[in-house]
């Protein structure tokens, strides 16, 4: 028995070191991709690292304890990615991881919330380009408020809320062609929507369909 346990224990390790090897490498080539790709998603200076913290013991998953840590700004010290990212920075942090493995990815399904939280103009659009490009390998879903994000999706859908009865129902509407370019001239302009609101939305979707 002493014999068959102690094999077992051997094997184990080769197998644990073999992997932890494995993670020490792809961390690094990962924290650099990632913090690359977090310049361009309004966390300028902001780096993104994996810590790999030996375990006094082995555990079922290797030797080593994996956690993210995240500098949202230049200057400031890295910590655990839960306890210092903002619902907003989660978001804009995982689109950038998403982008970065999607070439490898499983996952069939990405659903993004508030990824365009704290952002607008230029990096909108940046967003927008990278969820579409993460459509082409999965299917992608996001919640936005934005005209640049809105526009870059190949479907887009409406969600309103309506007041029937006293009670509060939500509706979901599959928006075409013309109803879209209504849509993000509204996103563009709020309550009144102009021709030039229009023609301006109209813009928008066709220079992404140009770019894909």
């Amino acid at each position: 028995v002493r014999k068959r346990a102690q094999a077992a224990a051997e094997e184990y390790l080769g197998a644990a070191r073999k992997l932890g090897a494995g993670r020490r490498k792809a961390a690094q080539t990962l924290a650099t991709k990632v913090t690359a790709a977090m310049q361009t998603l309004a966390m300028a200076g902001g780096s993104f690292e994996i810590s790999l913290t030996t375990l006094a013991q082995g555990a079922a998953s290797g030797l080593e304890q994996i956690e993210f840590l995240v500098s949202a700004h230049k200057g400031i010290a890295p910590r655990p990615l839960a306890k210092v990212a903002s619902g907003g920075e989660l978001s804009r942090i995982s689109l950038a991881i998403q982008a970065v493995a999607s070439e490898i990815a499983q996952v069939p399904t990405l659903i993004f919330d508030e990824v365009d939280a704290g952002i607008g103009g230029r990096v909108a659009e940046i967003v927008g380009q990278m969820l579409k490009k993460l459509g082409g390998q999965h299917q992608v879903m996001c919640v936005t408020h934005l005209p640049q994000v809105a526009a870059s999706a190949d479907q887009q859908w409406q969600v309103t809320k309506t007041d029937i009865n006293g009670k509060v129902v939500s509706r979901v509407n599959v928006l075409g062609v013309k109803e879209r370019v209504e849509e993000i001239a509204r996103m563009l302009g709020g309550v009144k929507i102009t021709e030039t609101t229009r023609k301006h939305a109209a813009e928008m979707l066709g220079a992404v369909n140009r770019k894909s």
